[in-house]
């Protein structure tokens, strides 16, 4: 990487707990300018405008958050089962780290950027939309390996997933009690033990 790129991975990595905990929209230059400990000129130097540089912070936010997730989709994991399992485990062990950064990035900016900020929410809607076809491509996987009930609709309990999560996430961030995540991740892995699993593959588990 050369200079001007490091100094601008640099900025990005140093406010993007900053955007994510004060707001997209509440963070001001004078923020920015703290957490880095450049001046204004020099953000201004590297990114068009806040806007952009919010942008950049939301994709690095993200791009964490699927780095890890993707964890549970790997060959480590080697059944559609395990990496279902291998994803609720990932929110049931990660859930403090969330919470001290702001919580989920993608609910937070989607949140905000509802109406004022149209460039973010199609970043979000990207980040919901891979989030639930990689979900789905699991399941489907295991529909065809035979490990998981044909029937189910891959993308519904896809969607359906994401919403439990990040439903569980918002109360327990809002209360500050984590059992209301707890609670959501218990559910869907019933569903995945009385819904997707097959009864030749709960057989075979036993």
């Amino acid at each position: 990487m050369s200079k001007a790129e490091k100094t601008k991975q640099f900025i990005i990595e140093k406010t993007a707990s900053l955007f994510n905990t004060k707001g997209y929209t509440s963070t001001s230059l004078s923020d920015i300018s703290e957490a880095t400990g450049l001046t204004k000129g020099s953000i201004y130097g590297n990114f068009q405008n806040k806007d952009q540089l919010a942008l950049e912070a939301y994709r690095y936010n993200a791009g964490s958050l699927k780095a890890n997730m993707v964890l549970a989709f790997s060959d480590r994991f080697p059944t559609a089962v395990d990496k279902l399992y291998a994803l609720v485990a990932f929110y049931r062990k990660n859930w403090h780290s969330v919470f001290l950064n702001g919580g989920c990035p993608l609910m937070n900016a989607a949140t905000e950027a509802d109406d004022t900020f149209p460039d973010l929410k199609d970043q979000v809607k990207k980040s919901f939309e891979e989030w639930m076809a990689k979900i789905s491509e699991v399941i489907t996987q295991g529909q065809k390996a035979g490990a998981l009930n044909e029937k189910p609709d891959a993308e519904e309990y896809a969607s359906l997933f994401v919403m439990m999560i990040e439903g569980g996430i918002l109360l327990s961030k809002t209360t500050g009690d984590e059992k209301f995540l707890n609670l959501a991740l218990d559910r869907i892995l019933k569903i995945i033990d009385t819904e997707l699993v097959t009864a030749s593959s709960e057989k075979n588990k036993n």
